[in-house]
């Protein structure tokens, strides 16, 4: 399974490139001016702390020196890890020039849109885990 989306926000869209390996999954985040890869995230899922009847998934990440996107990446992965119970990695990279905290603010609810619907597109046809 391999799918490209992309949010509609006029400024602040982002675009991903999600593909299944096996029961895992690969996805790529990017948009803006200079689209790149400034931070990986990957995730695994396991019982929530909270309530070990429902899934949560735990991520690292590394973020490229002077690179902010961990927040994309991070929230990516750790989502559609515990929505889709998988391993998850995900590369993440945007970058608009002179962009201020409301622009900031678009870019995470741009993503968070994003996360939603890959979840929705792929959630049924996605393969079973053996994590």
């Amino acid at each position: 399974m391999e799918i490209r989306i992309k949010t509609r926000d006029d400024i602040y869209s982002l675009e991903a490139f999600v593909k299944n390996i096996g029961n895992d999954l690969l996805v790529s985040i990017w948009g803006g001016e200079i689209p790149h890869i400034g931070a990986v995230a990957v995730a695994q899922p396991r019982p929530s702390l909270k309530d070990p009847r429902e899934k949560s998934a735990t991520a690292s990440v590394f973020c490229y020196p002077g690179h902010k996107e961990d927040v994309i990446a991070k929230e990516a992965a750790e989502r559609l890890s515990a929505a889709l119970d998988a391993k998850v990695t995900v590369t993440a990279g945007a970058h608009w020039d002179k962009i201020d905290e409301s622009g900031i603010r678009a870019v995470i609810k741009s993503n968070r849109q994003l996360i939603k619907m890959i979840i929705e597109k792929i959630k049924d046809s996605f393969p079973e885990s053996t994590s």
